[in-house]
């Protein structure tokens, strides 16, 4: 599971909290060793935001691990096509055709209709895609079918990616409507469950074939009283060949062959200067799983990962989460190398450590919780490299393995990646949102203050023992919930962090100084639930992103439950509305009561009161108070997204071979792209 973050303040695992920098981090370093001179915003456009990160303590690796660091960097950004197709079968063709265009334009590239053509492409590459990262619409490309003609007609170098037999006329043709026809493949993943949600999305996981039918594939593979189920349909896409339903697997020798040939070779270059055997034997495994595909071996990999608990750098790769898959079971391709960050992992360690104190005072029914915690780790990270589906765009919190008998018998890893929040808080300084929705100059003091610890705390809480709390019952489904599965495990996580960052084991534990922390966290969490997270909504769209549902039904229900003891207020003054905690003690009662009855949810497979849960509290949106918060926003020209361009780490060689590698902050958005799509493109267009 991943944690998202919006970035129109500054560091909020949620959204838009405007905080202050975290204290002892404003000195943080440059690449040149200089404090306060490195520049992490480098453009806005659309609703897009590009930053760099900085990776603090590379240098005080030892050679070794800066050489891991490589090899396994080079392997995260190997399947960056992967995600690309998984998204939608067209989209590398397009990403080709609009780069060489891009290259090879010999036209007036100082029109305005080049410019929209150049956000349009800045767009593909940021959504990995032509459908919005986010909403999953399709992304209208803003100029004209007529001047994409133009385009090709006056790009006389470009080597568009022609069928055989193809002509340029015939191409430009077949190409347009899936560029600019609405009507065609609009929505990259379809949640409406009045539709057949796999043949209403767009994305690559099933071809030719019905919601039912593949549902009902899987269902004869399961066996309920099987204790450790392999995540079935986790790395292939179903297709119907000849009245025939088979998987395609994700491995070498299979589909998306020559990019995990790729990653494979790489894997096998880190396996070599591994820290410790422990590790060497994490990617030995994972080596396996790509060569086979075989997903018990993908579950022996993961309890080896979970376990290896002494290795500084780490990393996630794989095909792990399944959020852009309607039906919650195929995952698209994903990586993060990165390295523990020694003294903020501290914190974690003491939330990690008194796990079963959490899980035993939890307020959810005593069948649901885990009678015995086993494995629960945390750290804060450093991040070094972002790849797949963790690119441009990337979680500022990840708790893994998700499936739940490995969370049970052998437990979870979560990490923070504070490098990455840091980012934020930086791009964001002095963007006035606190001052635009913030109910008073108290709450904006108050998030001034002390908003980044408990964002932070919020995120530790949320990865570390959310996700790795509660159990489901005895033959209940991991895939019960189906198309409401991830909306409902985010709603779960979030709501175990709210409750317990507000009591006062987290001030007797030495976690939070006192619970103004915790205060600030729950000013945020409610104000973006209900108001601030409308921003990233078109007018007249319903929320469809997980995470976003998660958030508004946990605030909406909260504050319809608690209306009549005047728990949470909504007023308007001089035409603006305005959200206000009165009873901060009787909001964490109501995220206790919701947190019982989402656990109970998930441990039961109740999918019909999860559906009425999402339905009636996640989706749809308050239209007048969408179009005044829209226009709120509007005015402070924040971009409501945000994504980052990699460092550059190269290798230093010495008589042919790689001996230790060296961290550059590459600060062009165009060019990383480009490179990218010149050194690592691996698959067929």
């Amino acid at each position: 599971m991943k944690t998202f973050k919006l970035i129109t303040g500054m560091t909020l695992m949620a959204i838009f909290t405007g905080c202050a920098p975290r204290e002892g981090k404003e000195k943080q370093e440059n690449a040149t060793g200089q404090p306060g001179d490195f520049k992490f915003l480098l453009e806005q456009f659309a609703d897009l935001k590009i930053m760099r990160y900085q990776v603090p303590g590379f240098d005080e690796l030892t050679p070794r691990q800066r050489v891991l660091i490589y090899y396994l960097s080079e392997a995260a950004l190997c399947g960056r096509d992967i995600v690309f197709d998984q998204n939608f079968r067209y989209n590398l063709i397009v990403r080709k055709t609009l780069e060489e265009i891009f290259t090879h334009y010999e036209g007036d590239r100082n029109h305005p209709d080049f410019g929209k053509f150049t956000v349009y492409l800045k767009r593909v590459w940021f959504s990995n895609g032509i459908h919005h990262h986010y909403s999953t619409d399709k992304i209208d490309p803003g100029f004209s079918g007529a001047y994409f003609e133009e385009l090709v007609r006056n790009s006389p170098g470009a080597v568009l990616p022609l069928r055989e037999g193809q002509t340029v006329r015939e191409f430009v043709a077949w190409l347009s409507p899936i560029l600019f026809d609405p009507n065609v493949a609009p929505k990259r993943i379809s949640l409406d469950p009045s539709t057949d949600m796999v043949q209403s999305s767009a994305c690559n996981f099933y071809d030719g074939l019905t919601q039912q039918e593949a549902e009902l594939f899987y269902e004869k593979m399961k066996d309920p009283s099987d204790p450790d189920p392999v995540s079935y349909g986790l790395n292939s896409r179903l297709v119907k060949k000849d009245g025939q339903i088979v998987e395609e697997v994700y491995r070498v020798g299979g589909l998306y062959g020559p990019a995990v040939e790729k990653v494979v070779y790489w894997l096998e270059q880190a396996s070599g200067v591994a820290e410790n055997e422990h590790q060497h034997a994490v990617i030995s495994k994972l080596i396996d799983y790509y060569r086979t595909g075989n997903l018990e071996t993908f579950d022996e990999y993961n309890v080896l990962w979970v376990n290896d608990l002494d290795s500084r750098i780490d990393f996630v790769n794989g095909f792990i989460e399944v959020y852009g898959d309607p039906l919650g079971m195929k995952a698209t391709w994903e990586s993060v190398v990165n390295f523990k960050d020694m003294d903020a992992t501290r914190r974690t360690e003491i939330i990690s450590s008194n796990a079963q104190w959490f899980e035993d005072h939890s307020p959810v029914d005593a069948r649901f919780r885990k009678k015995k915690v086993k494995g629960v780790s945390a750290k804060v990270i450093t991040v070094a490299q972002l790849g797949g589906d963790c690119y441009p765009s990337t979680p500022i919190g990840i708790n893994l393995p998700n499936a739940d008998w490995i969370r049970k018998e052998h437990g979870s890893k979560s990490v923070t990646m504070e490098n990455i929040t840091y980012a934020y808080d930086q791009a964001a300084l002095g963007n006035g949102f606190l001052e635009e929705f913030c109910a008073s100059e108290e709450e904006i003091g108050l998030a001034k203050e002390w908003g980044s610890l408990g964002s932070n705390v919020h995120t530790d809480l949320h990865e570390c023992l959310g996700h790795g709390s509660g159990q489901l019952l005895p033959g209940t489904s991991p895939e019960a919930l189906k198309n409401y599965s991830s909306a409902l495990e985010e709603a779960r996580a979030d709501l175990f962090a709210l409750y317990y960052i507000m009591d006062p084991k987290m001030v007797e534990l030495g976690v939070l100084p006192s619970l103004h922390p915790a205060r600030a966290e729950y000013n945020t969490y409610i104000r973006n639930g209900l108001m601030s997270q409308l921003t990233r909504i078109e007018p007249g769209k319903n929320i469809e992103q997980a995470h976003m549902r998660n958030r508004q039904l946990v605030a909406s229900w909260c504050c319809e439950k608690g209306r009549d003891r005047n728990i949470i207020e909504k007023f308007s003054r001089d035409g603006k509305t305005f959200v206000r905690i009165n009873d901060y003690e009787g909001l964490r009662g109501l995220f206790g009561e919701l947190l019982a009855e989402v656990q109970r949810i998930k441990s039961e497979g109740d999918y019909k009161a999860g559906m009425k849960l999402v339905e009636g509290y996640g989706v749809q949106v308050d239209t007048v108070l969408h179009q005044e918060v829209l226009e709120r926003f509007r005015k402070l020209n924040i971009a409501p997204y945000g994504g980052f361009v990699n460092p550059l780490i190269t290798p230093v060689m010495q008589n042919g071979q790689v001996t230790d590698a060296e961290i550059s902050y590459p600060d062009d958005y165009t060019k990383q792209m480009l490179y990218y799509s010149e050194k690592y493109s691996f698959l067929d267009q």
